[in-house]
Order: structure tokens, then C-alpha cells, then sequence
């Protein structure tokens, strides 16, 4: 069964983090928890290039719009990560993943284990 989560406030943190109610969470893709998840550039002092920075603001941008849509859902797996962010699937009316069309449009990219990040080069 699936746990779903109810959030009074939610907001893109970047492009593969969200914030409900001020706990952090890293959002799924299509896949499985520690099989195939999703990445997203970073923004800020955390991206490695100004390049990086730019994707991550589009991909941020665009998580906080998939966030406004009517009947979205955000499922709880069950699981953490390791910086202790439940790892949450948003799901919209639709039955596509938030995670799922950001990689879609070139926003994100598919993480598996052992995946390293490279959005400068």
C-alpha cells in the first residue's frame, strides 16, 4: 500500500529536492529506491560551473511548477537517503512522475548507483 504525504507548505528546493512543511525530501523518478532515481544539476554555491548553475535554476524552476499542478500526489517509499531526505515519487493526475518529465525535457538526468554527476563537461 502507498503511503501518500500531505504537505500545508511545499516548495522546489532545486531540481530533485523538495521542502513540505520544512522537512526536505529528494524526489524518484519512474524507478525504485537505490535502482534508478533521478538527478538534477545544482544552483547556487553548490554547482560546480555557471553552466550548472543555470540547468539547475530551469530545472528548479520547473519543479515548482510541476508542484502547482491540480491532483498532484507526493507517494512516500518508505525509505531515506543518505543525507536523511525521504526519498518521495510526485505523481501527477496523470500517472507520470514529476522526476520522469524532467528527465524527459533534459532537465534531469537518470541516477544509478555509482553514477557520478557531470554537468560542466
Amino acid at each position: 500500500m502507498i503511503e501518500l504525504i500531505l504537505c500545508a507548505s511545499l516548495a522546489a528546493i532545486d531540481g530533485d529536492t523538495i521542502r513540505c512543511d520544512g522537512q526536505r525530501m529528494r524526489i524518484l523518478g519512474d524507478g525504485a529506491p537505490y535502482v534508478l532515481g533521478v538527478d538534477a544539476p545544482e544552483v547556487g554555491h553548490r554547482a560546480d560551473c555557471p553552466v550548472e548553475h543555470e540547468r539547475g535554476v530551469q530545472a528548479s524552476r520547473r519543479l515548482a511548477q510541476l508542484l502547482e499542478t491540480p491532483g498532484m500526489v507526493i507517494e512516500d517509499s518508505g525509505e531515506i537517503d543518505r543525507f536523511e531526505r525521504p526519498l518521495v515519487t510526485l505523481r501527477l493526475p496523470d500517472g507520470r512522475t514529476a522526476g520522469q518529465i524532467l528527465i524527459d525535457e533534459g532537465l534531469a538526468v537518470e541516477w544509478t548507483p555509482g553514477y557520478q554527476a557531470n554537468w560542466c563537461g
